[in-house]
């Protein structure tokens, strides 16, 4: 007889209920791994008992909105509604920090992140929008653009990477672009992360002093911190230009990191009209057992070492 099929019932659902609680902990032991890098940037500060109390906060909230999260992805698959969530802003202003709160509890077939390299030679002779529009939302799918069209309006015009031409061009064409996706059914949110010249330094010093994060700092970061009143200047015509009620900019004071993600999630949340969606039960169905069935050992010499 089988160890399990020895233990009495309350037994097992004393086990299968410490299992859930495990596996519940090992999901959210995840956002805690990524928290270290916060508490590393807040220094001794991150250990008061001020701190802890905000950080008790920060989680139950995080907790909380991204559980809407899952029925606004449900939502979106029920009824077939295609979203676009664009995120800019300056380099370190954390954008791909708010990214991986948002996709961390959703199934990735349905909300999936565009995050595109710099273009290659065909695509620099192609119509501008093209390589973007090819990620551009199926019903039922929500697509986060890490960086997105308006680079052109950025690191494009900041860095010389475009003609004068190229970028009044731009300003004539996004706006009409952009209607045309509306008109067309999709949803467009547009985020702009705003921090301090001495918030994106602080950042760059820390990526510089961390192994794990130098891999972030590119030498195009390192010039746009040299030219950080030039991506003043893009910003604030990039904002005036392209801002339009189809598809209006929303700014998110994003110094404090933790309060940018649940701003952010909340008011993403708070434009889009879902509502949580009934699903049937679900009814696990027992095993088959074949008694000729013969469980195959597996060599030793395919086994992980288990070195921890």
């Amino acid at each position: 007889m089988d160890k399990e099929d020895r233990k009495s019932d309350a037994e097992l659902v004393a086990e299968r209920q410490r299992r859930f609680e495990e596996d519940l902990v090992d999901a959210y032991d995840e956002e805690l791994e990524m928290e270290v890098d916060d508490r590393l940037l807040d220094g001794s500060s991150a250990f008061t008992p001020e701190a802890r109390s905000d950080r008790r906060h920060y989680f139950r909230e995080l907790f909380r909105l991204q559980g809407e999260l899952v029925k606004l992805q449900d939502w979106i698959v029920a009824t077939g509604h295609r979203l676009v969530v664009i995120f800019e802003g300056r380099d370190a202003a954390g954008k791909g920090g708010a990214i991986k709160r948002i996709t961390q509890r959703l199934n990735p077939r349905v909300c999936r992140v565009a995050a595109l390299p710099a273009p290659s030679n065909r695509e620099r002779t192609q119509w501008y929008f093209q390589r973007y529009s090819a990620h551009l939302p199926a019903g039922g799918e929500m697509v986060l653009f890490d960086r997105s069209w308006y680079n052109r309006a950025g690191v494009e015009r900041v860095m010389g990477f475009c003609t004068d031409e190229e970028y009044e061009e731009f300003f004539r064409s996004v706006p009409e672009f952009e209607k045309m996706l509306v008109r067309s059914g999709i949803q467009i949110l547009k985020y702009w992360f705003s921090i301090t010249d001495e918030e994106q330094e602080i950042r760059f010093q820390a990526r510089i002093h961390d192994p794990l994060k130098q891999w972030k700092l590119s030498p195009m970061d390192l010039e746009s911190r040299r030219r950080w009143e030039a991506y003043t200047q893009a910003k604030e015509v990039m904002l005036q230009r392209s801002h339009i009620p189809e598809a209006p900019w929303w700014v998110v004071q994003a110094v404090d990191k933790k309060r940018a993600r649940l701003n952010c999630i909340h008011h993403l949340l708070s434009q889009v009209p879902y509502h949580e969606v009934e699903h049937p039960v679900v009814t696990l169905p027992e095993r088959v057992h074949n008694e000729d069935y013969i469980r195959q050992p597996v060599p030793a010499s395919m086994i992980v070492p288990e070195i921890y």
